[in-house]
């Protein structure tokens, strides 16, 4: 028994000898193999040089010395279990960090990898690795699908509803701002005709840009961020530019107000969809476009309460006027102002956080989501089970740095570029196959519908006003050949036209003139005192001794011809001098903007109820036909009740067809481009918006039948693209 007791002790320290020796050979093998494997890399040689040497070290491995060799036994007191792994000779430990590898190291030939080094993903091709993310992100939706479920719908995302909807608020305020102030400011800051317009199309092109560039910083930097700081600069331009006084300056506000808001509807409708599940989301992201149109009535409903009541202004001299339309500026900032404060208590979407590799953050957020919700359930017992979120693979990407000595301005430039250019790569990603046939459709979609919509819903206050022209204009009052001798005017005198009139001795004192018209008249030595003129011009009349004191009456309202002989003019009023009350048809205008929102009301809340019935494709494709041909019926309006009326149903019907098209847009693009796909198509919208706006209102005041033709056109035919669209409704977001 002693014998075999000491045989098999003998042949287990023998065993962990031989351990011990292959472990030392392979360790001074493979530093063998990488010294010279650098040097050979460096100069360029054949790696095969080495394979003699591998050979000779595998002799040991196929020929190993025998259990009970003299050079075991020597060392057999020494060896123990403590020791393990250590070895006299070259003091080297078992996972003992070797150094950093030299520069020869790195210059490895394609193909070629260091013996015992993993393959790095520097080495590995683009494409392959861009596979392994995809197919990351597949698995990543389908789990991330399981966990909002398991998150519930309840508080937080209807708290997440509000703050959101109030943003997307702002956007629908922007867009009517435009109309409604338009008349106004123009007139206000005496724009000449050729000038008018330029208002809406610059707050529309400011809005088309900041779509894309925040959108596409959205799918970088995070929703939250992103929208903060856009409606950051909306609130805070949008309120400085009811302040100014010069139409410049006006543009120039209104223009990056109008970048700022841009980003709102791409980054809102990505931010919260990434917190609602598959069977939620069709329903809620109609339910959030009502705040779109909850933006138009308030927008409508403050221009009707404060924009006619002209007492609500006050002046500084002639120079500084703040008239009753820039306090409705000032009021439509307020909503984006409530959304910058309520949005910075709520928690960045776990969707992005999780697409860029923060997986701590997401998992916090979903546990903010899941601990909420419970809580408002009266399940506060409730855990939240997961423990591991798939991350996809993060590729990295080439950077351009600028150099540290650069000053801030060409830092800031530099750094803007370097942004623009990757939202730029990002956006054509969307035009690869598979996406490019969709990105295509989707475009045209949102083309077509917003030249349609926008074309006619921002100029319809100046069709309003044109028809009630022509029947202001149907009631003028002509006198011809009259004299008129020491008499005394001190009332406002409308809606005339006087032709061949002879003034002598004349008082025009403390009076208006509106809409009048002096045609080859003469006025001899007439005093003219505290007289404003409002749409009054002098066509071809002769002043003789006249005397001008505190008028406004200047060579813009003396034209073709006319001539002043030893006449003076003093102290002359400065700027426009509208005074509201003349703008006899605001109020009106106002109310029927006001009862054409309310009539998009029921068009949003049978999409938002149908919306996962009936699909999406159908109601998109549906809603533009029927708003198409409703539009067309417009052409047949010859009155303004019949205006009116049709004006009512193409919004109540076009709506739809909106809260379809954001649903559809929202669910088409995978989370890491999601904000870049929507905000490029969010900029065609504008651009479309601001095509529709110059080329109807250059023929508004000629003809309806080419505006309203093409908008009918264009809708239904965009409406057939919209049903080739892909249903998304059973997608998963990617």
């Amino acid at each position: 028994m002693e014998d075999t007791y000491n045989n098999r002790t003998s042949l287990a320290k023998g065993a962990k000898d031989m351990v011990k020796e292959a472990k030392r050979h392979a360790t001074k093998k493979v530093n063998k193999v990488v010294d010279r494997a650098s040097d050979e890399y460096s100069s360029h040689r054949n790696y095969s040089r080495f394979q003699d040497e591998e050979d000779e070290d595998e002799d040991f491995y196929r020929n190993p010395p025998r259990q009970d060799g003299e050079r075991y036994h020597d060392n057999e007191e020494g060896s123990s279990d403590a020791t393990e792994g250590h070895d006299d000779e070259d003091e080297i430990y078992e996972g003992e960090y070797q150094g950093i590898p030299s520069a020869g190291d790195r210059k490895h030939k394609e193909g070629q990898v260091a013996l015992g080094q993993p393959v790095s993903d520097a080495t590995r091709d683009r494409k392959v690795l861009e596979e392994e993310r995809q197919a990351d992100e597949e698995e990543l939706a389908q789990q991330y699908e399981l966990i909002i479920q398991e998150c519930g719908h309840g508080r937080f995302q209807w708290q997440l509803f509000l703050v959101l909807g109030l943003a997307l608020m702002s956007d629908g305020v922007e867009v009517f701002v435009v109309g409604f102030v338009l008349p106004s400011a123009e007139t206000d800051m005496c724009v000449p005709n050729s000038s008018s317009g330029w208002l809406g199309s610059v707050v529309y092109l400011g809005m088309m840009v900041g779509a894309f560039f925040w959108g596409g910083m959205s799918d970088k930097v995070g929703r939250r961020q992103c929208l903060l700081i856009c409606m950051s600069t909306n609130g805070f331009f949008a309120f400085l530019s009811s302040f100014v006084q010069g139409y410049g300056l006006f543009l120039l506000c209104r223009l990056v107000a109008g970048f700022g808001i841009g980003g709102a509807v791409p980054i809102v409708f990505s931010f919260f969809a990434e917190v609602l599940s598959r069977e939620k989301r069709g329903e809620h992201l109609s339910w959030l476009c009502m705040f779109w149109m909850i933006g138009e009535i308030y927008a409508s409903a403050m221009a009707w309460a404060i924009i006619p009541h002209y007492g609500w202004s006050f002046s500084m001299g002639s120079a500084y006027q703040f008239h009753s339309w820039r306090v409705f500026v000032v009021v439509c900032a307020l909503p984006c102002v409530c959304a910058v404060v309520a949005l910075t208590f709520m928690p960045e979407s776990p969707r992005f956080y999780l697409e860029v590799g923060k997986h701590d953050e997401a998992w916090m957020i979903l546990k903010q989501i899941h601990d909420t919700n419970m809580r408002a359930r009266g399940q506060p017992e409730k855990v939240f089970t997961v423990n591991r979120i798939k991350i996809p693979k993060q590729l990295d990407e080439l950077v351009e740095m600028e150099s540290e000595s650069g000053n801030p301005v060409s830092k800031a430039f530099f750094r803007i570029k370097a942004e623009v250019n990757g939202i730029y790569l990002n956006l054509m990603k969307c035009f690869n196959y598979p996406m490019r046939e969709n990105m295509m459709r989707l475009a045209i979609v949102w083309f077509t519908l917003s030249f349609g919509y926008y074309g006619l819903s921002v100029w319809f206050p100046d069709v309003i006003k044109h028809l009630q022209a022509d029947e202001y204009a149907s009631k003028v009052k002509i006198h011809s050949n009259e004299r008129i001798e020491d008499f005394t005017f001190n009332f406002t005198l409308e809606n005339q036209i006087h032709k061949n009139g002879l003034f002598l001795n004349d008082r025009f004192i403390n009076m208006k003139l509106k809409s009048v018209t002096f045609i080859d008249s003469t006025f001899r030595n007439c005093y003219f005192d505290d007289v404003t003129s409002v749409g009054s011009f002098f066509r071809n009349c002769t002043f003789i001794d006249a005397f001008f004191f505190n008028t406004d009456i200047d060579d813009s309202k003396l034209i073709d011809g006319t001539e002043v002989v030893n006449s003076t003019f003093t102290h002359n009023k400065t700027g426009c001098q509208m005074t509201f009350d003349d703008d006899y048809s605001a109020y009106w205008v106002y109310f029927i903007n006001f009862l054409g929102t309310l009539a998009v009301l029921p068009g949003n809340i049978v999409s938002a109820l149908l919306m996962d019935k009936i699909g999406r494709l159908s109601m998109l494709g549906g809603s533009m036909v029927l708003s198409g041909i409703s539009c067309f019926f417009l052409w047949f309006g010859t009155s303004e009740s019949m205006m009116i009326f049709m004006l009512c149903l193409y919004n109540g019907l076009s709506i739809s067809a909106w809260n379809s098209l954001d649903v559809v847009t929202t669910e088409s693009f995978p989370t890491v481009r999601r904000g870049t796909g929507f905000g490029f198509c969010n900029a065609l919208c504008k651009l479309a918006a601001v095509l529709g706006n110059l080329i109807f209102g250059s023929l508004v005041g000629i003809t309806k039948a080419i505006p309203i033709l093409m908008a009918s056109s264009v809708l239904v035919g965009g409406g057939l693209v919209g049903l080739r669209l892909p249903d998304t409704r059973a997608n998963v977001l990617m």
